[in-house]
């Protein structure tokens, strides 16, 4: 009995121990408990048990819970601990839908001179901090509403974004939502309408921290996300829904207020803790489970909308088969493919999704007949939104322009009428939204027609050109015209077939994206026969 007893203690021991990151006596330790909250009230009850094996982090170290639900980690005095969502399990939400997964440390708050508030004083280290669970059913399938930059800069776009987004999303059947950073436009007073706006939707909603979402009267990096915090908690976590984890990332790098009072550059960036973080987690998490990084500043892009650290961040994630990431920012779809120059060292690339947003051209443009700028971003794509179906550790994903029929994918740039003679000399130009290097664009004209390719060029959208000089003198109420033309990376071409006949027929499109799902477009085309030489 009494080596019974030893082996039985000796256990006890190792689980409480394993996985703790390294300390020193001088370390100061926050403990707690994840645990099944069953009656919901959010503090851990004699007879709510703890949960074995959920990851907790620091920002920096991760450890998993040990058979009693315990955690151990270190602890400075700026410091936010966080509980990674399990499969089957949620982390409570507030009335807004922001889930609520962390608990900050700051004794002293955030520093008194920052315009907008940021964490007020937490005093000591609590005794035990508890992170309640609840069950969710999950199933292998589910879908996940991605917003880019809502970025609203007065109340007036808040309620734009309201009657031009969230209105048609009234009722959604998504398990929750993502906005890719720059949620507001630098007045971080409207995160709280937002929330609302957002909110009543009805969905869990998670947040990532943006460039415009900073406190830019922060004298550093480290002081630049006080509000973010207090608003919505860590700006770099993670959570798992069903076989797909995703890992939220901060990459803005804020250089901080000047001697002078002015706001400090900004650039894409990771620190030494997040990647820490990163691979920490991921040591834990099953090698066939589909990765998704989410975060604001892409990976790719001009200096310094870039992240220097890609190479580093995609060793560590080579070693899963499966993985996806997602950003927003440059107000445009792009879509990149990531190889070995990058640090991917899978046979296949890794996809990166530079995402265009639910603000358009920052709310530009002349409005409609809702009073609604139309806000086409500078690609040519309309503002919107995208929507990714996840199943088991698979995914597909699918563009929504705001207000347009699911059905609107493409649009055909091409003259209403041309000669029978002319044909052959007169281009048509499709702007497919979602495209990327993987689509396949064919046209034919008329149903008995053959199909033709058209070819994969970047050039500028010839209908956001006329827009652009047609608007270009007009001012919408926030003062701001359209943005400069751009050479667009989804864009086709292709020259009209030679001869056609005479009459009207049906120019048809047919694209298929890189995950197989097929679209169509058509408009009328007049051919006149052709003109008399003599």
């Amino acid at each position: 009995m009494r080596r019974v007893l030893l082996v039985l203690l000796l256990l006890l021991c190792a689980c409480a121990t394993t996985g703790e990151p390294a300390g020193t006596e001088a370390t100061a330790w926050a403990h707690g408990f994840v645990f099944a909250d069953h009656d919901g009230d959010g503090r851990k009850g004699i007879f709510e048990r703890g949960l074995r094996g959920v990851a907790v982090s620091n920002g920096r170290d991760v450890v998993r819970t040990d058979w009693r639900g315990r955690w151990r980690l270190p602890a400075d005095d700026d410091v936010t601990f966080f509980v990674v969502k399990p499969r089957g399990w949620m982390t409570p939400v507030d009335e807004n839908g922001l889930p609520r997964f962390y608990r900050i440390h700051r004794p002293a708050g955030s520093p008194d001179d920052l315009k907008f508030p940021g964490v007020p004083p937490t005093g000591a280290l609590p005794a035990s901090i508890d992170f309640p669970l609840h069950r969710r059913s999950e199933w292998r399938d589910f879908s996940v509403l991605v917003f880019g930059d809502p970025q609203a800069y007065t109340l007036q776009e808040v309620d734009w974004l309201g009657r031009d987004v969230i209105a048609e999303l009234a009722g959604t059947e998504a398990l929750f939502g993502l906005s890719l950073g720059d949620l507001v436009g630098d007045d971080l007073a409207l995160f709280e309408p937002l929330n609302r706006t957002i909110g009543s939707l009805g969905i869990p909603w998670y947040n990532v921290i943006g460039n415009h979402d900073l406190n830019l009267d922060a004298i550093d990096d480290a002081h630049s996300d006080e509000t973010f915090e207090r608003v919505y908690g860590p700006p770099t976590h993670a959570f798992q829904v069903g076989r797909v984890h995703f890992i939220v990332l901060d990459d803005v790098v804020y250089a901080g207020r000047g001697e002078d009072g002015a706001s400090g550059p900004y650039a894409g960036g990771l620190t030494d803790d997040q990647l820490v973080f990163i691979s920490g987690y991921l040591a834990g998490v099953r090698r066939s489970d589909l990765i998704v990084l989410v975060m604001h500043i892409p990976l790719l892009g001009p200096f310094p909308h870039q992240v220097p650290q890609r190479r580093e961040l995609m060793e560590i994630l080579s070693r899963h088969p499966n993985t996806l990431s997602l950003s927003a920012h440059m107000h445009m779809q792009q879509m990149h493919f990531l190889g070995p120059e990058d640090g991917w060292t899978r046979p296949e690339p890794h996809p990166h999704m530079n995402l265009g947003t639910t603000s358009g051209s920052w709310w530009r443009g002349a409005p409609d007949e809702q009073g609604i700028p139309h806000a086409t971003m500078r690609c040519g794509a309309p503002n919107g939104y995208w929507i990714f179906e996840f199943d088991g550790n698979d995914y597909r994903a699918r563009f929504k322009a705001a207000r347009r029929p699911a059905s609107y994918q493409m649009e055909i740039h091409a003259p209403d009428s041309t000669r029978e003679n002319a044909s052959s000399k007169t281009e048509v130009v499709v702007n497919f939204f979602a495209g990327s290097s993987h689509a396949e664009l064919e046209m034919r004209v008329s149903a008995s027609g053959p199909w033709l390719p058209l070819e994969h060029v970047e050039r500028q959208d010839p209908g956001y050109a006329e827009l652009f000089e047609r608007e270009k003198s007009l001012r919408p109420p926030n003062g701001w015209g359209l943005p400069p033309r751009v050479d667009s990376p989804h864009i086709w071409a292709a020259k009209l077939p030679a001869d056609l006949p005479p009459g009207t027929h049906w120019l048809e499109v047919r694209a298929r994206d890189r995950f197989g799902a097929v679209h169509h477009a058509r408009r009328p085309l007049r051919v006149l026969p052709a003109e008399n030489s003599d």
